[in-house]
């Protein structure tokens, strides 16, 4: 049967948006695909804002994960808001080191209006009352509690008691809150004496097992089977750092040198596309590892006879950076406004992502956090996700986790350890106020002391 005209001018344009649709989502790379710095999504249209109203915009939305959607009982962070991920317990189930970087952020929040000092002082004070009821071994916290009983959630089969790493993020934004806290008022006094007493109980030299080394985990049925050695470089320097300088249960820098540098084995000194990287594995691993302990520690003039500490991040961003933009795998989207290499999910659900483990998934924390060390290429990031990848990339509390243009695929999640840095190291970028408040903290000065640091 023959269609007339008018039919076919209805059909028509239906037959064209199904081919385009099809075509749109096929993943079947012999299809000529656009050039790799340029991406396949069409831009939406976003309104331009001034660039330190788009950081406020960030940072604001970005910390509401930590203050709107907190576990109620405990005022922890959720590990995530992906509930399938952990068999539908994520609601209760709170991180002690996400949660570290996210009470890290309440001083910055309180002095750029997103919350009132009560507010910071009542929230301080509900998860005080948890980790002070909380189960606790040595006094070092575990992974993943339930917020609603203070119960470890086990993190693996062996891995249900101490883990020294996160519990040591967790006490690097107590301790920058118990810096920017005030003893002349009594209620903020009474909060700066339970996060010492709470830092004061953390058993540090237990994890040295006398063996001038830190192990990572401990648990009261399995000892230190999982014997993992906290050794650099990677994200941990903070361990080191805080148990140096504990009035209570200290380390030695025998200990540091032995166990953190591997008696110099840490260092690297290679060049990778063109940069020097001073510290760590060949092309610098994933990018937290200059993000975590530098929430607060202030790597600008942080030295000790293995590196300068801001030329080992501004080496291992550059890197990533660089690597991203010259896309070796030649992966879509890709390029010198669309880069970031770290652990986060992604379609295959969640790995450690860097220059020698590449997938084609790029990770908004790892660009953004790096604002400090890579100002430039960190905005020209922080625009295109904004910009380019809105409607699919931003949602409630910020950038989703992780994306790839390459797979058309984007994360509808968050995750804590990824949205923290997010707003402290952006912070730190522009007024340095968790830098400074840390490094005032005499415990702090007293393990970079220990430990042979001059900053």
């Amino acid at each position: 049967m023959i269609l007339n005209s008018k039919i076919m001018s209805i059909i028509n344009p239906i037959i064209l948006l199904i081919t385009l649709l099809i075509t749109s989502n096929c993943t079947n790379k012999d299809i000529e695909a656009p050039p790799a710095d340029v991406g396949f999504i069409e831009e939406p249209s976003v309104k331009t804002i001034p660039f330190e109203e788009l950081l406020d915009l960030v940072q604001q939305r970005t910390f509401n994960y930590f203050w709107d959607f907190a576990e109620p009982v405990s005022g922890l962070a959720r590990e995530t808001s992906r509930d399938a991920a952990l068999g539908g317990e994520a609601p209760r189930i709170v991180t002690t080191g996400g949660s570290g970087f996210g009470i890290a952020c309440f001083p910055a929040a309180v002095e750029r209006g997103w919350i009132t000092r009560d507010q910071a002082i009542n929230r301080l004070d509900k998860i005080l009352t948890f980790l002070e009821g909380c189960e606790k071994y040595h006094g070092v916290f575990s992974h993943w509690y339930f917020g609603d009983t203070g119960v470890t959630r086990p993190f693996s089969d062996l891995d249900n008691g101490a883990d020294l790493v996160e519990t040591a993020f967790l006490m690097e934004g107590l301790l920058i809150n118990r810096q920017y806290l005030s003893v002349e008022a009594a209620k903020e006094a009474s909060l700066i004496s339970r996060i010492t007493t709470i830092y004061e109980n953390i058993e540090w030299s237990f994890f040295e097992r006398g063996q001038n080394e830190m192990t990572w985990h401990w648990s009261p049925d399995n000892g230190f089977a999982i014997d993992l050695k906290i050794q650099g470089w990677n994200e941990s320097l903070m361990v080191y750092v805080l148990a140096a300088g504990s009035p209570t249960f200290p380390i030695t820098k025998e200990t540091y040198d032995n166990g953190w540098a591997r008696n110099g084995q840490m260092v690297n000194n290679n060049t990778y596309v063109g940069t020097t990287l001073p510290l760590g594995v060949d092309f610098g691993g994933p990018l937290f590892y200059s993000h975590y302990s530098f929430i607060g520690l202030d790597p600008r003039n942080l030295n000790d006879q293995y590196a300068n500490y801001f030329e080992q991040n501004k080496a291992h961003s550059k890197i990533n950076y660089e690597y991203c933009r010259n896309n070796p795998k030649d992966f879509i989207g890709y390029g010198g406004d669309s880069w970031g290499l770290t652990a986060s999910n992604d379609f295959n659900g969640y790995a450690v992502h860097d220059p020698l483990n590449d997938i084609g998934v790029i990770t908004p924390t790892a660009a953004l956090s790096s604002f400090p060390y890579t100002p430039e290429e960190s905005k020209k990031a922080l625009e295109y996700f904004y910009y380019k990848l809105n409607d699919r990339l931003w949602g409630k509390y910020g950038f989703y986790d992780a994306f790839s243009e390459d797979r058309n695929w984007f994360d509808d999640s968050y995750l804590a350890i990824d949205q923290g840095p997010i707003v402290a190291m952006i912070e730190n970028y522009r007024s340095q106020l968790l830098w400074d408040l840390f490094m005032k903290d005499q415990d702090v000065k007293n393990g970079l002391d220990v430990l042979g640091f001059t900053y």
